[in-house]
């Protein structure tokens, strides 16, 4: 093994928990972040002969790894290895000019900033602390202090959006000239407060996914975004040396099956052929560490045919052919035949594409080529 190319960091620190989250987040605990970040990096160090000697990728998500106490925050990411892309997710109200500054100094090169949308009447429904303000400022406070590569979070499908709300988020984030921006529809988990107070408008609003995702690629198409994933779209940028490549190397390297090393609490990790899911708790976390013990983890075997079969999956969300060597066992032939005729899959001589038109049906498409 050469090592994984793809670090991941999770800071489970909010200031408040939004009704349709399911990650592992804390509220408050404002004593508790830098023995959490000693944790840290003790863990990176017992996981340190799985990481490559260069890196492709460190992202730092949450929570909201900008609500972690400066000095704290500072400590990590000078501590974390060298990368070619380093991520930092912000909410917009915590980016001070100070933290700005901080991340810069840093070697953050990339922020990810969680606008959801510009309508403060959604931004109520989704619980976020932001307003449409408190983005554009945020936005413009890591611009000058050098950030050159911003993605603004949309999310679509909000109780109670209309078409009319979608274009204007659509066109407030473009009047921002982002490198990159994520849309994905709302997904509100089972048993979140946010489905049992938002159920019926979130099943009307349903019927509408299909025209909102058409809407918002479309829009970004023809600012002159790349398509790239499913939800997620780049400028495309040329210099003297040639094209610039804005897509998220980290989130890349997932979609490309590449494996990759996650700590902190609830961390998932995948290494050759096994994956495991750090337990969430913060206390026994932090405690087992200190211990000099590996924290408490739930273990998976990944089979080849299973890895095949997310490689699938994953790798279809992209817009360039994906390479089946290794991979014909996870397809049904037939069933690749089939869809290649009715123009929603193309078949290359040894790999396989979604049409733009298989790419808006998506998941349907591709869960009918797995064998």
């Amino acid at each position: 093994m050469n090592g994984a190319r793809h670090l991941y960091v999770h800071l489970p620190f909010c200031s408040s928990r939004c009704g349709y989250c399911d990650f592992v987040t804390v509220v408050g605990r404002d004593g508790e972040h830098g023995g959490y970040v000693d944790a840290l990096l003790r863990e990176l160090e017992l996981e340190r002969p799985l990481l490559a000697g260069e890196l492709e990728s460190v992202y730092l998500g949450g929570g909201t790894p900008t609500l972690t106490e400066p000095q704290a925050l500072e400590h990590l990411l000078r501590s974390l290895p060298a990368a070619r892309e380093v991520t930092v997710e912000a909410n917009p109200e915590t980016v001070t000019p100070e933290l700005a500054a901080l991340l810069a100094g840093c070697g953050v090169d990339r922020v990810s900033l969680g606008a959801q949308t510009f309508s403060s009447r959604l931004l109520r429904t989704l619980d976020r602390v932001a307003q449409p303000d408190d983005v554009r400022r945020a936005f413009y406070r890591l611009r000058d202090a050098e950030i050159g590569n911003i993605s603004l979070d949309l999310i679509y499908g909000i109780p109670g959006q209309e078409p009319a709300d979608l274009a204007r988020d659509l066109a407030e984030a473009l009047a921002l000239e982002p490198e990159h921006i994520s849309a994905y529809e709302l997904e509100a988990k089972p048993g979140t407060r946010f489905t049992h107070a938002h159920g019926d408008e979130l099943e009307r609003q349903a019927e509408s996914m299909e025209s909102y995702f058409e809407r918002v690629v479309e829009t970004l198409s023809a600012a002159g975004y790349r398509w790239y994933e499913t939800a997620n779209f780049c400028r495309v940028q040329s210099n003297d040396a040639g094209g610039v490549d804005l897509r998220a190397k980290h989130n890349l390297g997932y979609w490309l099956g590449r494996d990759y090393l996650g700590i902190g609490v609830g961390a998932v990790s995948t290494i050759e052929n096994r994956r495991w899911r750090n337990a969430p708790s913060i206390g026994r976390y932090v405690a087992g560490l200190a211990r000099g013990e590996r924290p408490p983890r739930e273990l998976e075997e990944l089979p080849a045919e299973v890895r095949a079969t997310e490689r699938v999956m994953l790798g279809l969300r992209l817009d360039e052919p994906l390479p089946l060597s290794g991979l014909e066992q996870a397809l049904d032939a037939g069933e690749v035949e089939r869809l290649a005729g009715l123009g929603l899959a193309e078949r290359g001589e040894s790999s396989l594409a979604l049409t733009r038109r298989g790419r808006f049906l998506g998941g349907g498409v591709t869960a009918r080529l797995l064998a």
